[in-house]
């Protein structure tokens, strides 16, 4: 498999001062699902506003490393030329056009398309999620917050991407509602062959989805490999997945920070 993004050695840095990520590296192979894990202030939204040309806005530089798409150079790209050579983003709390109906919400998605496209794209948007064809009509800001994400999705969706990436995507959703979203991102790998970053503090669903899994901390990933090896990882299962010696436990997050400045003296 070809990885289709490479992130290489990545530093970033907010107004000339503040370090956001050090020294990361990843790859997105063609066909995949991968996921960041990680808590709030790891970097991982960091490295998405890299890769979707969103660091200039907020006085943020990749002062070392490479981020490459396609095998394409990322750095000082706009969002537009991004968006338009097929990588898209759903970003964290939706920002939906709120005042809009549901389906003129898609159609903004799709404003590089032509017509053609944007009919046979609404078409596969409303055959993964049935229930925006019931609400096309509606005003999206009256829907609820899994209708919503299902817009935010289904509006990426639109500019046909081949790499699609999500930034927590279960936020602030019932359990019923994220199991629904995670089911449709795996119809989207399996049915539509597409590459999907999926960024995820809810490490239980996104392993659970996942081919491979990276985890990040304090800017630097810390562990990385297939989904499969992570999950029976015994740091993972008691640090991520709220297990003590394989069986079911969850720690405070206080309990794990204990442990880790014990082990941390012991050694």
């Amino acid at each position: 498999m070809s990885a289709l993004l490479e992130i290489t050695n990545a530093k970033i840095i907010y107004d000339s001062a503040v370090e956001a990520v050090r020294d990361v590296s990843l790859s997105v192979d063609e066909g995949r699902v991968v996921a960041l894990l990680g808590s709030n202030g790891a970097g991982k939204s960091t490295l998405l506003k890299a890769i979707t040309g969103g660091l200039e806005f907020e006085e943020g530089v990749l002062e070392k490393g490479s981020v490459r798409y396609g095998g394409q150079d990322l750095a000082g790209r706009p969002t537009e030329w991004i968006v338009r050579n097929g990588l898209a983003l759903v970003p964290e709390g939706r920002r939906l056009f709120i005042n809009l109906t549901v389906e003129e919400n898609l159609v903004m998605g799709a404003h590089l398309k032509s017509a053609p496209e944007m009919r046979r794209m609404k078409e596969e948007v409303f055959d993964l999620f049935p229930r925006l064809y019931e609400r096309r009509s509606q005003i999206s800001g009256y829907l609820s917050g899994g209708e919503q994400q299902m817009v935010a999705v289904g509006r990426a969706l639109m500019s046909q991407p081949r790499l699609l990436a999500l930034d927590e995507p279960s936020l602030g959703l019932a359990p019923l509602v994220i199991d629904a979203i995670y089911d449709t991102i795996g119809r989207m790998r399996d049915e539509l062959k597409m590459t999907i970053l999926l960024v995820e503090q809810n490490a239980v669903q996104a392993m659970g989805l996942a081919d491979y899994v990276y985890i990040m901390e304090n800017g630097r990933i810390v562990l990385d490999g297939p989904a499969q090896t992570m999950r029976n990882n015994a740091d993972v299962q008691e640090y991520y997945l709220g297990m003590a010696g394989g069986e079911a436990g969850r720690k405070s997050f206080r309990d794990v920070k204990h442990y880790k400045r014990r082990k941390r003296w012991l050694s």
